[in-house]
């Protein structure tokens, strides 16, 4: 890593980049409207771990449904993706992750895998190096107790009666991201049930000592939050014995029916695969057969998750992304020159309008009287409308000419109040909810898989910002509060944090070109410290990159193999802040023209997307399309210009 100092390119370097920037982005607007849907919309593959194919399998084999081909077909993925040394990572590059290594292991031994092949002793080896099942996260440990292989005693409890605390309760499931609510409540009733099945083969090779499979460990100080807590599960492991068995009952019926309330039309919940397999498991145990319409198109749902590669291998998506691709490139088709009036660009419209949310969903517990108007992640996702997707539809739609103004206008309004109403206190935006900042969820010690709240961050509202002062805003007392928390948020260094991209080029690359829309001058100190540390990071190759690791180790801030979209990122901040002629913006345009394949796509098999910070990493298979294009049609092309006129 080398800094690179503002230097001015002369006349026919200049000449020669946007020349070559040209050709660049005429390849890459082809590429990207050949992978246009023919209904509008585009997805691109959801990548994350090897989890979702080990659930999956795992799911299959406790509700009976076990099929050889697909057995085949997702153990030859979970091949594919284990390391030399007999793991399986996260993320592309990532250390070995022992949860993940535990998961991967039981599905390839239900595939048929023997225990004594090599990539399976290297796997079990390892595994026990590290401490056996006993160090591994709580869902892992779940998954084993549905066959036996862990004792559902020696797991943290959580109780169905939750249900029934009101939203003012400390730990009510509303103090909980939606994405962790939609799968603790079924898990509390897989949790009271605690089900068996018989083990198809024992896993002691999994364990330090098979005799001790859980060995006694001290207790966190009663004076630390893991202390209570740790005491607070022994009294909820008490409870469980005693628990009043009418309210038990009652309880149960409650969380089954809150579930049942929230499957989507297409079967799914949430538009995520975790609650869908965990939903499915408790309504069984509740006594919904497989032929249940619930279940039915639950498992249905399931399927279409499913990715099938050419290779005959199956990888399973944990979401699909359909809204948030397709209003990025629009975005990016629109800023490299496709006429507003495209027919692919209006035909993307046309879908994305239809895919409007008008009717209330988990956000209105703390806005009730908001109404709706936002914009799902995925294709069929009512309940739960992100501010970060209508954010960027909106600024999609302002890009196009569409045949029905008035129509764009109304669908505008709707996401503009609804947009509004979600701020939280402090001024800025979360993804999902408004003032999801509870830090008793993050305590408990169920919730070891990732995090499990939705405060506000720097990139959800950079993008309400820059959207907000497209549609002539800027001046709006809540766009200045926005504005204020993101300068207020600015790392020492010059960076922001980014919530849900890898991690700090990601924030930095939403937040400068937000605060420039909003009227921030190119000259504000905060613009040049982003500036200055954007320019510090910069790859010897020219591009930018940055590990997932940098959620953990600060020595990992704006460090990593250079990558397309993280290349694009950072030429969106430096673009915005008026860098155009600097070398650094010059050095990564020509890396990424230098690095398009000749079809006008870019390859990239690291992970630049964010579930949970560091916990759960995302390959979003579009980004390595839509951001390069957006960064190479602005530098082309110049910065989005003119505010629209302000939506009443």
């Amino acid at each position: 890593m080398t800094a690179t100092p503002t230097v001015q390119p002369s006349e026919s370097s200049e000449s020669k980049t946007l020349t070559v920037a040209r050709e660049a982005t005429a390849r890459a607007v082809e590429h990207l409207l050949s992978r246009q849907d023919e209904r509008g919309w585009w997805k691109g593959d959801l990548e994350t771990n090897v989890t979702m194919d080990a659930e999956d399998l795992m799911l299959r084999q406790f509700l009976g449904i076990q099929d050889p081909d697909t057995l085949a077909a997702a153990a030859r993925y979970l091949r594919s993706q284990q390391a030399a040394d007999g793991t399986w990572a996260t993320f592309h590059g990532g250390p070995p992750d022992l949860s993940t290594t535990i998961e991967a292991y039981v599905a390839l031994r239900l595939a048929g895998d023997e225990p004594d092949a090599p990539h399976m002793a290297a796997a079990s080896a390892w595994v026990r190096s590290r401490g056996g099942v006993a160090s591994s996260r709580v869902f892992t440990r779940i998954w084993l107790a549905l066959f036996g292989w862990w004792r559902w005693e020696d797991l943290p409890e959580l109780p169905p009666e939750i249900i029934y605390f009101p939203k003012w309760f400390p730990l009510n499931i509303y103090d909980f991201g939606c994405w962790a609510r939609q799968t603790i409540v079924p898990l509390t009733i897989v949790s009271a049930k605690r089900p068996v099945r018989p083990a198809p083969f024992p896993l002691d090779e999994l364990h330090t000592d098979p005799r001790k499979p859980n060995p006694p460990r001290p207790r966190a100080p009663l004076a630390s939050w893991d202390g209570v807590f740790q005491r607070l599960d022994r009294a909820l492991h008490a409870y469980h014995k005693v628990a009043v068995r009418p309210l038990r009952r009652a309880a149960l019926r409650s969380c089954a029916r809150w579930i049942v309330e929230r499957q989507e039309n297409d079967g799914c919940w949430g538009g995520i695969q975790p609650p869908a397999v965990y939903s499915v498991i408790a309504l069984h145990l509740l006594g919904y057969d497989l032929d249940h319409p619930v279940l039915r198109a639950g498992l249905e749902s399931l399927d279409r998750f499913a990715v099938w590669r050419a290779d005959g291998s199956r990888m399973i998506e944990a979401c699909q992304s359909p809204v948030w691709d397709t209003c990025l490139a629009a975005i990016a088709l629109a800023d490299a020159g496709l006429a507003p009036d495209h027919p692919a660009l209006v035909k993307a419209a046309d879908w994305m309008l239809a895919e409007q949310i008008d009717r209330p969903g988990d956000w209105s517990v703390r806005r009730p009287a908001l109404p709706s108007g936002g914009w799902a992640f995925e294709f069929h996702n009512d309940n739960y409308p992100d501010i970060d997707d209508t954010a960027e539809v909106v600024l999609a739609l302002r890009r196009i000419d569409h045949p029905e103004p008035e129509r764009v206008e109304a669908a505008v309004r709707r996401a503009m109040r609804w947009t509004l109403g979600m701020q939280s206190k402090n001024g800025a935006w979360g993804a999902f909810d408004v003032d999801n900042t509870s830090p008793l969820p993050n305590k408990l010690p169920f919730c070891d898989f990732g995090e499990v709240v939705d405060p506000p961050s720097a990139d959800v509202t950079a993008h309400v910002v820059e959207m907000l002062a497209h549609e002539g805003r800027t001046y709006d007392a809540r766009t200045r509060r926005g504005i204020a928390w993101l300068l207020s948020e600015q790392e020492p260094g010059g960076a922001w944090f980014g919530r849900w991209g890898t991690n700090y080029v990601y924030g930095t690359g939403s937040v400068v070109p937000a605060l420039i829309a909003a009227g921030v001058p190119a000259s504000h100190p905060a613009i040049r410290r982003a500036v200055r540390w954007l320019e510090s990071v910069q790859n010897e190759d020219g591009g930018w990159g940055e590990d997932q690791r940098s959620y953990l180790d600060p020595e990992w801030m704006g460090r990593g193999a250079s990558t397309a979209s993280q290349t694009a990122w950072a030429l969106l901040a430096l673009l915005a802040a008026g860098e155009r002629d600097g070398t650094a913006v010059e050095r990564g345009i020509t890396w990424l023209a230098e690095t398009q394949r000749p079809d006008g796509g870019w390859d990239e098999p690291y992970f630049t997307g964010t579930g949970f910070p560091w916990d759960f990493s995302i390959n979003y298979h579009l980004y390595r399309q839509v951001f390069p294009v957006t960064a190479l049609g602005r530098y082309v092309h110049g910065e989005p210009t003119g505010a629209r006129p302000r939506s009443s």
